[in-house]
């Protein structure tokens, strides 16, 4: 169970790696979509150096008026 853990931790902050190095963690994340690019950008890990570029699109709904 303890090497699942490390194996899992890892690929977390290797994610977080590449987030940073693509300019993710800058800023502050003010929408919905750049908050979600980074969060599977981090959870797809090293995937990042292989090819895949995840992106996120969404839309808030806007409050009735």
């Amino acid at each position: 169970m303890r090497i699942g853990a490390v194996i899992v931790v890892v690929w977390l902050i290797i994610g977080l790696v590449a987030a940073g190095q693509r300019g993710y963690l800058g800023g502050s994340s003010s929408s919905c979509t750049e908050a979600g690019t980074i969060a599977v950008t981090v959870i797809a890990g090293p995937l990042n150096y292989v090819g895949v570029n995840p992106k996120v699109e969404c839309t808030v709904p806007q409050p009735s008026e």
